[in-house]
């Protein structure tokens, strides 16, 4: 497999502080993928956005990994109920 489009974990630590096990605790609980390629963990830059949104809450905020959680779940929820919205506007646009 390629690595063209996935930043090792370690490397990815280093540059943000993290012990690894930070990393390791977030895929655990299913909130970042990582990828594992000849033994060496990995991220996709497609998650790098919600990972450093992650870091921010934990570092600025102080906030523990079940406070994280919470927050992502509840980011989440919010963005499927406004496109749910968006969609029940465009099927309305259809009556108008």
């Amino acid at each position: 497999m390629t690595t063209k489009h996935l930043i090792a974990a370690t490397d990815f630590c280093v540059y943000h502080q993290l012990e690894h096990t930070f990393i390791t605790d977030l895929q655990e609980a299913g909130l970042v993928e990582v990828k594992i390629v000849n033994e060496t963990a990995y991220i996709p830059e497609t998650e790098l956005q919600k990972l450093e949104k992650i870091i921010r809450l934990h570092n600025e905020l102080d906030i523990n990994m079940a406070g994280i959680e919470a927050i992502i779940h509840l980011l989440q929820r919010v963005e499927d109920i406004q496109e749910e919205i968006r969609l029940l506007k465009n099927s309305l646009k259809l009556y108008e």
